[in-house]
């Protein structure tokens, strides 16, 4: 194996801690953007715009995880399959829990109320990102894909 071939591997699992990082980010400023709203008024399009773009960024990150890169661990580690499934169900609680966000978006509902969504939404994200990296950072530094980052990762 050559270095630019080791190099483009363990990129793999550079590319999935800088997208949960961004990810991360992206929660703390909505989370901080609503904080800073009056909790009993409506939202501002300000706040529901930056709902939005943290509901559309997750779920990118995870139907492109869901349509690229289980599939291929799966291929290479058929011993992961349970982990992968796993993985499968906490993207299903988070779209579930995403689509109350989005609800309360739609119905512009009050800072507070959203920072009750983006609450329960952060602590099962951060629950899921540890275990992913915990189970498939490894992997993925072995891991051979030839794909688009912004396909297997969402467009972060």
């Amino acid at each position: 194996m050559t270095e630019g071939e080791k190099t483009r591997l363990i990129a793999w699992a550079d590319e999935m801690r800088r997208v949960h990082d961004r990810l991360r980010t992206a929660l703390r400023v909505t989370q901080e953007a609503i904080a800073a709203g009056d909790p009993a008024e409506p939202a501002t399009r300000d706040l529901l715009l930056f709902c939005h773009g943290f509901c559309a960024a997750l779920t990118g990150h995870h139907e492109g995880e869901d349509r690229e890169l289980f599939p291929a661990i799966a291929r290479a580690r058929p011993d992961l399959r349970e982990t992968i499934r796993h993985l499968e169900q906490d993207h299903s609680m988070v779209g579930h829990l995403l689509g109350g966000l989005q609800a309360a978006v739609e119905k512009a509902g009050t800072p507070e109320e959203l920072g009750k969504h983006l609450e329960g939404i952060a602590a099962i994200m951060e629950s899921h990102f540890r275990f992913e990296e915990r189970k498939l950072l490894s992997v993925l530094e072995s891991l051979e894909l030839d794909a688009d980052v912004g396909e297997v990762f969402g467009p972060l």
